[in-house]
C-alpha cells in the first residue's frame, strides 16, 4: 500500500493523478462495456446495435458511481443534486453513446471492420469524449459553472 501512496502523491505534484485515475476507471468502464457487448453479441446471438445498447446502459451506470467517488470527489447534499448530477452524467453519456454508435456503423456496415475493431476504435474516442464532459460540465466543483 506504500507504493500506491508514494505513486499517487507523485502523480498529485504533477497535477496528473485525476487523469490517470479517470483513465483507470474509464479502462474498467472499457472493460465492461465490451465484455457486455460480446456476451450479448457472441453468446446470446443479438444485434450488434442492441448489443451495444445494454453495454453502454451498464456501463454508464458503472461509470457514474465510480466517476463520482473515486475521480472528481463529487459530494451531492441532497437528493435534488444527485438527480441533475446524473441526468447530466447520463445527457452527456447519451451523447458519447451516439458518436459510439454512429462510428460503429461506420466500422461495420460503411468501411467493414469487424465489430472487435469498430468497438475498440470507438472507445478510446468515448473515453476521451466522456473525460471532457465529465470534467467541465458534470462533476465540476461548486461555484464553478460553465
Amino acid at each position: 500500500m506504500n507504493y500506491y501512496f508514494k505513486f499517487k502523491s507523485e502523480l498529485e505534484k504533477r497535477h496528473l493523478w485525476e487523469v490517470s485515475i479517470y483513465l483507470f476507471f474509464g479502462g474498467l468502464t472499457t472493460l465492461i462495456n465490451i465484455i457486455i457487448y460480446f456476451i450479448f453479441r457472441e453468446w446470446i446471438k443479438t444485434n450488434y446495435i442492441i448489443a451495444n445498447i445494454i453495454a453502454n446502459i451498464i456501463a454508464i451506470l458503472f461509470a457514474f458511481i465510480t466517476n463520482k467517488v473515486w475521480v472528481f470527489h463529487s459530494k451531492s447534499e441532497n437528493v435534488k443534486e444527485l438527480i441533475i448530477e446524473f441526468s447530466k452524467f447520463v445527457l452527456y453519456r447519451l451523447l458519447s453513446f451516439g458518436l459510439d454508435m454512429i462510428f460503429m456503423m461506420i466500422c461495420i456496415d460503411i468501411i467493414q471492420t469487424g465489430d472487435l475493431f469498430a468497438k475498440l476504435f470507438t472507445q478510446v474516442l468515448v473515453v476521451i469524449a466522456n473525460y471532457i464532459f465529465s470534467k467541465l460540465f458534470i462533476f465540476k466543483p461548486k461555484g464553478k459553472e460553465v
